[in-house]
């Protein structure tokens, strides 16, 4: 048990003390009223904002000042997912062994003079396909470390009892800036240009460092005391968890295979809307953002729901109630028929959140601290391994069987793979338990 004192009333916290559970009589004071954690949402959401703007405006830089090749875009767009497959693991090791939030000040430092470089050599006429290239790689290594840090500094800020609420916050500010971020990326891109939008972005990861920066807590010395094994054993140590647990297990194979599908129809759905569907382009940004609408919707009932479920029944009938609107998508058509694409996609993506809502917390309260930065790379490592794979497969399928009968296949997928959680102790449970049962079952060493 680690304890602490209250932020708000100016004494400092260790990173590695989490703040005391407090309550006002018989409740509990709400996350919004710690002035840290106020700080530590509004950077994470900075944060986010500025990666989903970047997806945007790179390529849109690409195509409007170099004239890129759609080869050339697609190397842009891997080369964002690149470094979760070449340094997820031991960014994962790294992360447990330095201070957490220094880790992501420091990301969003590097992520704001990278992009700053790129008006720069814009302004100077020497930008080139390759410094993009470049930016996009580096930015991206910069994110796998900042997740990873953010996931694992997360429960030594808020306490075990406020990880529900405070992931629901997360995550519903995650989604919004879904929506936001592309948005204001194309809205500026149109009124200044390309190269001037990319200093918004990085504008926003600096105001990202200020607020963590900003964060009362301070990291203890003895962070660096914790005994070393050398980087491969420590990653050893990591997946060793992950593949032995009985619950993550599971989950994780769900969700490699789950983005598996879900990028197999999403690498497909603008071209099955505009060609197939007959809408223009202002009525597929509509729909899309119905998935991120769905996902501040999710962020809002997970916590009613896993109070009258509890965590794991309430993750399962999240994914095998709302899993099958996801077959509505493939039924859209001419006038109002759009709209079973509009409900599909937003209860989808609603499930989405208030299943990474669940996990995240469960993660975060169910992990030894000193492993919780190699479980979350891990992890995301694993998922994310299967992105690449749905979207070329998905784009495979679209030219080969046609647009339509490929949204049926990889909505269908999508529902299919929730048997995966079936396997397992998950589905005899109400709740997800806050320790393993059999620590020496995924701990170091074992």
């Amino acid at each position: 048990m680690r304890e602490s004192t209250d932020p708000s009333a100016g004494a400092e916290v260790t990173e590695d003390a989490a703040p005391a559970d407090r309550t006002d009589g018989p409740g509990r004071r709400s996350l919004l009223r710690q002035r840290d954690f106020r700080l530590f949402w509004a950077g994470e959401t900075a944060s986010v904002f500025a990666g989903n703007a970047t997806g945007l405006i790179l390529p849109l830089l690409a195509v409007t000042v170099l004239d890129s090749s759609p080869l050339t875009l697609g190397f842009l767009a891997a080369a964002v997912w690149l470094p979760w497959l070449l340094i997820g693991l031991p960014a994962g090791a790294w992360v447990d062994r330095l201070p957490k939030r220094p880790v992501m000040i420091t990301c969003n430092l590097v992520s704001a003079v990278l992009l700053i470089s790129v008006p720069l050599a814009w302004y100077a006429g020497t930008l080139t396909v390759a410094q993009l290239l470049v930016v996009a790689l580096v930015t991206g290594g910069a994110t796998v470390f900042f997740v990873t840090a953010y996931h694992a500094y997360f429960p030594l800020l808020v306490g075990e009892r406020h990880l529900m609420e405070g992931n629901a916050k997360l995550q519903g500010s995650e989604s919004a800036m879904l929506m936001l971020g592309p948005s204001a990326g194309g809205v500026i891109t149109q009124a200044f240009g390309a190269a001037t939008g990319v200093l918004m972005n990085a504008a926003a990861h600096l105001l990202s460092a200020v607020c963590l920066t900003r964060i009362r807590g301070r990291t203890p010395e003895d962070i660096r005391a914790r005994p070393r094994t050398g980087l491969r054993a420590e990653m050893r140590d990591g997946l060793r968890f992950v593949l032995k647990d009985a619950y993550f297990k599971p989950i994780v194979l769900y969700g490699a295979m789950a983005n598996l599908a879900l990028d197999g129809y999403q690498s497909i759905y603008v071209a099955f809307l505009i060609r197939t569907v007959g809408v223009n382009p202002v009525t597929v940004g509509v729909l899309i953002a119905a998935g991120g609408v769905g996902g501040i919707l999710g962020a809002m009932v997970v916590r009613p729901l896993v109070r009258r479920f509890g965590t794991a029944r309430g993750f399962l009938i999240g994914k095998f109630v709302a899993t099958p609107f996801g077959l509505l998508m493939p039924v859209a058509g001419d006038g109002l028929a759009v709209l079973f694409f509009f409900a599909g996609l937003f209860v989808v993506d609603g499930s989405l959140v208030a299943g990474n809502v669940i996990m995240d917390s469960f993660r975060q309260a169910y992990c030894p601290p000193e492993l919780l930065g190699r479980v979350v790379a891990t992890t995301t490592f694993i998922k994310y391994s299967t992105i690449p794979v749905g979207a070329v497969l998905g784009g495979f399928l679209g030219d080969h069987v046609g647009l339509r009968p490929t949204m049926w296949i990889m909505t269908g997928a999508l529902v299919c793979c929730t048997a995966i959680l079936l396997w397992g102790p998950i589905r005899r449970m109400r709740d997800f338990p806050k320790e393993p049962v059999n620590p020496g079952a995924g701990a170091p060493g074992s």
